[in-house]
């Protein structure tokens, strides 16, 4: 028989790709960290397997490569600019909306699966990473791929689909390392739980499945770092030049108990003959100045002067609470301000959910422990919020857009848990029928205390209509099924009217494309943008006239002020630090050689370079010739700004405060 078409479906497709691609183009550049990155990949396959920063292979950036390479075949096929490197993410974002709908359908049916898949594609934080370079959206769509596998490998009892559920979380290693790793006990127990057959086949099968994602998630390191040294580019924010350094290190452990790497208080430490970290900022000097990329905003190097990364006036990541603004840790962060309006609006909803769909979906007569298959795929989902849920709630080095691996297990939850909801009170006549009005009595005030910090007269008004919907399912229970389900509807499309708009934030107001956030402060920050990749046009010209066969164009202490420079010239800029600017990636003999071998020239230092007090820039200070901005500086080509509104790019400031040495 022929399958007939979901077109509520549809619609929910529609708007994921309206959300996620609608004005993209408009952003020139992008995270330029990242955009920096492969502007250099697309240039030689050695690049492009690396993951290198720059064009001559110095240092790589600080993630592995897979949703580089994806962004690199994007660029080799439509060029290198905005829309091209946002592109896989923007897919991935409304891949992962189609997967959650393929997921949730056969057990809860389809208008859970249509709730469910229209919660994540209208999730603030999921849309608004999906529409940058950042790597969290394609991390999420394989682990959602390796979920399907998962559940098909349960469904059918083929160890083949479990090798490739677990095979999808290695991939989803090499796109952020240990964050992948978070799925793990849901993907664990479940297959515990779900299949049919004996426990010693299940715990030889998980074996094997755990052996196998170990392997495909270290394979990328390992090859690099058996790699010579000297044949490779240095691997960017790790102070061992190691993969699996940076992997359990600074990707790994320092986002739970808090960044080390790169503030000069841990793993930066200083070196007398290396390029490393010195501590804090120079005297004087703010050292919680912006955040570039994915690293640290404490005591980051700033762009040569002027770039004030388009103004922080009202962004989150300013806020109070936490190293980033991520609010105070403990038990209810996910419901503070800091966090909570990028992914919490559902969370109520989804956690009684839970509850409802333990009981809606109880086999009769069964003891509580026997689950049904749709309890089990409940634990499924479960188990993904909950531990990664507490991880936030306690975590001390993470960015806002971060809580995208919260987005599909409460959208599942949510969609699942409101149609059992729904169940629960029109057939029961005791406590239970009163567990939908209290979730969206919750739900609804929750979402108003987030409106609130905006706008009180809208807060107001969301609390009082929710109040009013849950009284009329409790007044009015034994109405017509008919008038009771467009009551609940009414009720969710209230519910998703704060959200809504927060998703749409970065369409109207213009997204931050290296921090991701949304909400209403976007439209008082500039765009929210940090990251400013304007170049000093005459400075490319100085240094192109004067540069006789040099490797680099020039040197700098970190990859905010190379990044820019990379993408206008395409040319190879040394990011001497890497990310943060202290790595310990040369010795000052090792940079001795590499000017009398003809290798690099000219070196721009910033003027509140935390490297500013290391060997090696005091060695480039004595032994260098300062040359005077009169000599190159002039207008600031501003048509490569890092962050745009989606209905027209933003001028950015330009470059001055630092000092340009020649080296000899």
């Amino acid at each position: 028989m022929k399958k007939k078409i979901d077109f509520y479906f549809v619609g929910i497709i529609c708007i994921a790709i309206f959300v996620n691609f609608y004005g993209i183009w408009n952003d020139a550049t992008v995270n330029p960290y990242y955009t920096a990155a492969v502007t250099s990949m697309v240039q030689n396959s050695h690049n492009f397997f690396y993951a290198s920063f720059d064009p001559a292979g110095f240092i790589t950036v600080d993630k592995p490569p897979v949703a580089f390479w994806l962004q690199a075949i994007s660029a080799k096929i439509f060029g290198v600019h905005g829309f091209s490197v946002i592109l896989p993410q923007a897919l991935a974002g409304v891949g992962s909306v189609i997967l959650l709908y393929i997921l949730i359908r056969p057990r809860f049916g389809k208008w859970a699966a249509r709730i469910s898949a229209l919660l994540l594609a209208l999730t603030p934080i999921a849309v608004a990473v999906s529409r940058t370079n950042n790597v969290d959206a394609v991390l999420v769509f394989f682990l959602m791929l390796g979920a399907l596998f998962l559940f098909k490998a349960v469904r059918r009892g083929k160890l083949g689909w479990l090798l490739l559920a677990f095979v999808m979380i290695g991939v989803g290693f090499n796109v952020k390392m240990l964050q992948a790793y978070m799925v793990l006990p849901a993907f664990v127990v479940f297959y515990l739980l779900a299949t049919n057959i004996s426990w010693k086949k299940k715990a030889v099968h998980l074996a094997l499945s755990l052996v196998l994602m170990l392997g495909v998630s270290v394979s990328w390191a390992v090859i690099v770092d058996q790699t010579s040294a000297s044949s490779r580019p240095y691997i960017g924010s790790s102070q061992t030049n190691s993969v699996l350094e940076l992997a359990f290190g600074y990707n790994g452990v320092e986002r739970l108990l808090g960044q080390e790497t790169g503030t000069g208080t841990g793993g930066g430490s200083p070196s007398t003959s290396s390029y490393g970290g010195q501590g804090g900022a120079p005297s004087g000097q703010n050292d919680g100045s912006q955040s570039f990329g994915d690293g640290n905003s404490t005591g980051m190097p700033s762009p040569p002067s002027g770039q004030n990364g388009g103004g922080q006036g009202g962004s989150k990541m300013m806020g109070s609470g936490g190293m980033f603004g991520t609010g105070e840790k403990g038990p209810l962060r996910l419901f503070q301000t800091a966090l909570g309006d990028q992914i919490s609006w559902f969370l109520p909803l989804a956690l009684f959910g839970i509850l409802a769909i333990f009981i809606a979906y109880r086999r009769e007569n069964a003891k509580w422990f026997h689950l049904s298959d749709a309890q089990k795929e409940m634990v499924f989902w479960a188990a993904w919020l909950l531990p990664v849920a507490g991880f936030f709630s306690v975590a001390g080095f993470f960015h806002h857009y971060y809580l995208i691996m919260l987005a599909p297990p409460i959208a599942a939850l949510a969609g699942a848990g409101l149609v059992a909801l729904f169940q629960l009170y029109r057939e029961q006549q005791n406590w239970q029928s009163f567990l939908l009005p209290s979730a969206i009595t919750l739900t609804g005030f929750l979402q108003a205390f987030f409106v609130f910090q905006y706008s009180a007269p809208f807060a107001i008004g969301i609390a009082l209509l929710v109040a009013a919907i849950s009284l009329f399912l409790v007044l009015y229970r034994k109405e017509s099924k008919g008038l009771t389900a467009k009551i609940t509807a009414l009720g969710l499309a209230i519910l998703l009217a704060a959200p809504t708009y927060w998703s749409l934030t970065p369409l109207i107001y213009g997204g931050n494309s290296s921090l991701p956030e949304t909400g209403p402060q976007l439209a008082t920050s500039s765009g929210g943008g940090f990251a400013d990749a304007s170049v000093d046009t005459g400075l490319i010209a100085y240094l192109e006239e004067n540069n006789t066969g040099e490797t680099y164009l020039f040197g700098t202490t970190d990859a905010t002020t190379a990044g820019p420079y990379i993408i206008k010239t395409q040319k190879a800029v040394m990011a001497m630090g890497g990310f943060n600017g202290t790595d310990p990636t040369l010795t000052v003999s090792e940079l001795k050689t590499m000017v009398k071998n003809g290798e690099i020239k000219y070196f721009y230092l910033p003027s509140n370079s935390k490297a500013a007090d290391s060997d090696v820039i005091n060695w480039i200070q004595e032994n260098g010739t300062a040359i005077d901005s009169s000599e190159y500086s002039s207008e600031t080509d501003a048509n490569s700004s890092a962050t745009t509104s989606a209905f027209g790019a933003q001028g950015m400031n330009g470059t001055g405060n630092g000092t340009l040495y020649l080296l000899k």
